[in-house]
Order: C-alpha cells, then sequence, then structure tokens
C-alpha cells in the first residue's frame, strides 16, 4: 500500500488524470466526498488530500510515502529529508514581485508582504536589499494598496488578480510546477512500488510534453 499525499485546488484537479494514466484513480468522486483519506480503486493505493503547505510535513514524517506539492511549497518547507523524483509539469506559473502600476520601490529598507517568508528573505538578500517581511496568508494584493507594504512577492499565473487591482508583476524569482516528492524511508522500504510509479508518471508527463 502506498499513501500519496496531495494538496487540494489546483494541483488535486491537474494531478487527478495523471494519476489515472498511471492507474491509479480514487474510489470516490473528490469532488463530492468530505473524506480526507481516499482508497484507489484498485485498493493499492490511499490519497490524503491535505493542504499545500502540509503536504512536504506529512512526506518527510513518513505519514505519507509520497506527495504532489508546488516547488514554492518545497523550497520554503526547506527540508533535505525528501527526494524530489519528477517534476510533473502541472500547475506552472512564476513566483514574483510585484507593485502598484506605475510605482517604483523606495530607497532603503522596503516592507514585503508575503506568505513566503524564506523565499522572499532570501531574494533580496541576494538583491542586497534590506526588507521587512510582513507574513500574510491571502489578499496580498491588498498590503500595498492600503500601505502596509512596498511590494508583494506571490504567485503569477495569468496576472489578472494583479490587473484587477491596478498592480503589476516586476522581478521574476523562480519559475513553479508540481513535483513528486518520496520520503527517503519509503523509498529504501517501498522501493519497487515507489520507482514503478515515477516510471509510469514519467511515461504519462512524456506524452503531454
Amino acid at each position: 500500500m502506498l499513501t500519496i499525499a496531495i494538496s487540494k485546488g489546483r494541483i488535486l484537479k491537474d494531478a487527478l488524470p495523471l494519476l489515472a494514466e498511471a492507474g491509479i484513480e480514487p474510489s470516490e468522486d473528490l469532488g463530492k466526498t468530505r473524506k480526507l483519506i481516499v482508497s484507489s480503486k484498485k485498493g493499492d493505493v490511499n490519497l490524503v488530500i491535505i493542504r499545500a503547505t502540509d503536504v512536504p510535513t506529512f512526506v518527510e514524517y513518513g505519514a505519507a510515502d509520497v506527495g504532489i506539492s508546488g516547488k514554492d511549497v518545497l523550497v520554503e518547507h526547506n527540508s533535505d529529508s525528501l527526494y524530489e523524483m519528477l517534476d510533473l509539469q502541472l500547475a506552472k506559473c512564476r513566483l514574483m514581485t510585484a507593485v502598484i502600476k506605475g510605482c517604483e520601490l523606495p530607497a532603503g529598507k522596503i516592507r514585503v508582504a508575503t506568505k513566503y517568508v524564506s523565499l522572499a528573505r532570501q531574494y533580496f538578500a541576494k538583491k542586497g536589499r534590506q526588507v521587512e517581511i510582513i507574513k500574510l496568508y491571502g489578499s496580498m494584493e491588498l498590503a500595498p494598496i492600503v500601505g502596509l507594504a512596498d511590494c508583494i512577492v506571490d504567485l503569477v499565473d495569468t496576472g489578472s488578480t494583479l490587473e484587477a487591482n491596478n498592480m503589476e508583476p516586476q522581478d521574476l524569482i523562480m519559475q513553479i510546477s508540481s513535483r513528486l516528492v518520496v520520503n527517503k524511508a519509503s523509498m529504501k522500504m517501498k522501493h519497487e512500488e515507489i520507482k514503478e510509479l515515477v516510471k509510469q508518471l514519467q511515461v504519462a508527463v512524456d506524452k503531454r510534453c
């Protein structure tokens, strides 16, 4: 039995067809059930549906053998207890800075609103900028509008949310996509099962590229 942790939302929606190509289909409609653990139709895999930020933790501590998570979450989690096995090429977007249209960052220390505290601090440190990080969990675009921050660091897909709030993306920090990660102990104890899963998913990914 393999346990796969997947984050809710877009990653789950995009991952299900890919998993189906690898022979893994949930036994219930995940859009209707409120269960957090759902078995596969074959009964050899359990899917654990959790918040995106919790996926690396579940895999790191062995509550799940395998996880599907965005690269942004993995880098922010910053654990050396996971194997990153495969870029699934799903839920692609960009981690960027953004400001109010037409505005430039002030000289000196700036205030940055983000939920990516470590990534933002590392990025601005490389640029030699002093920053005060303001951690928010949502509605980042509000921060510059109400004067809480000079800029934000957030995921950008189409940019429509920024546009609707009179903001524009500025600097690219990193390209983001969903990755398959594996618990180190599981890789030893369930090597053949995980190896086969990675192989099947790689074939599925290659077909789409």
